[in-house]
């Protein structure tokens, strides 16, 4: 179908917000007229004009007459920038084709709502579910209050993330460290545990050239105290650092983390170490954050996985086999009691990247 066409066009447009736009939603916007595309647009950051009104703009008096294609309901509600369904009425637009509503209470409907009440036509649901995958980080945490969670992992075919000495650099090729880094720019956080920032000392930045968002949060998640505020994490690049801990760290630690320029974050441990990470992902959701990327260890890995905190999970397989008992898996921790209990995933994408596989699944559940 035609719409389809254009629709398409429109999350096409909008994924070009993809890091940059948080913590509002990825909108992509395509205004056509007698089957010609009139004026296009995408949300490119918050303050910046809505995909609609740069449509709109660049249509011009084009715009009398043509169809709106829209990735998600034109606003009725003042934000940061004016409403935009007023700007579609008045540009003449005769009909708005728009993929889902807006959950947020702000909109809800009410911009559907002005649009009809103008004797626009519009239509809702078309390519739903591609729009909400798209969205998928800002409708959870609108829903929920926590960001969404995607577990990155890179390991041999076996499973092994490391060998048994611990070594782990480089399990994957080039093209997927790079895929990784395109994954860390979509992200507002990148979480690891304070086995793998210890162990591996990262600097946890976004290496893309074409990256042009804002420093993406780091958070290390160390209940004892143990990675040295000498390590990268705190000193590498101009992102932001958060250590989030409990009062089982030295205090001499907390202070030293504070002194190289880390927020540090106390949480409640209930006297085991361990942090609680529903906790620490609805302070981060209190803070806008809706995209997290948990980039391990195995044992952090498990806790957010059992703790069924975990939306997505991406693993890059290399095409080596390491072996060993002793050597780390994707997951370490309890595990499950009995295989038929697992935590079960959707499959949605598996891909070469380079001489690596990519594996992209979605927790089979409904939160």
């Amino acid at each position: 179908m035609v719409d389809d066409r254009y629709m398409r066009r429109a999350l096409d447009l909008a994924a070009r917000g993809t890091g940059l736009v948080s913590p509002n939603p990825l909108v992509g916007a395509v205004l056509v007229r007698d089957g010609e595309v009139v004026g296009e647009g995408w949300h490119e950051g918050p303050g910046r004009p809505h995909a609609e009104v740069v449509a709109l703009e660049e249509a011009g008096d084009r715009a009398r007459g043509s169809t709106l294609y829209v990735t998600l309901e034109p606003c009725a509600h003042y934000g940061r920038t004016p409403p935009c369904a007023p700007r579609v009425i008045e540009a003449g637009v005769t009909r708005v084709v728009a993929a889902m509503t807006d959950p947020n209470q702000a909109v809800d409907g009410r911009g559907l709502a002005a649009l009809r009440l103008a004797g626009v036509e519009v239509s809702v649901g078309l390519m739903a579910n591609r729009a909400e995958v798209l969205n998928a980080a800002f409708l959870k945490h609108l829903r929920t209050g926590l960001p969404h969670v995607t577990l990155k992992m890179a390991a041999s075919l076996d499973g092994k993330v490391a060998a048994r000495d611990g070594t782990s650099r480089w399990i994957t090729g080039e093209e997927a460290r790079a895929e990784v880094h395109r994954m860390r720019a979509a992200a507002d956080a990148i979480m690891v545990g304070a086995g793998t920032a210890f162990r591996d000392d990262p600097s946890l930045t976004v290496r893309d050239p074409a990256y042009q968002g804002r420093p993406t949060l780091r958070v290390v998640v160390d209940g004892r105290g143990i990675v040295p505020e000498s390590h990268r994490v705190f000193s590498e690049g101009p992102a932001p650092t958060l250590v989030a801990t409990t009062e089982g760290a030295p205090a001499w630690r907390r202070d030293a983390w504070r002194a190289a320029g880390a927020e540090v974050l106390v949480l409640d441990d209930a006297g085991s170490a361990l942090i609680p990470l529903e906790d620490l992902l609805r302070e981060l959701g209190k803070r806008d954050v809706q995209r997290v990327l948990l980039e391990g260890g195995p044992t952090l890995a498990w806790e957010a996985v059992r703790g069924e905190l975990v939306d997505e999970v991406v693993l890059f397989f290399a095409p080596i086999l390491v072996g060993g008992q002793d050597a780390p898996s994707v997951l370490m921790g309890g595990g499950i009691p009995t295989i038929a209990a697992p935590f079960r995933l959707d499959l949605d994408e598996v891909v070469r990247v380079g001489p690596d596989i990519k594996v992209v699944a979605r927790v089979h559940r409904d939160r």
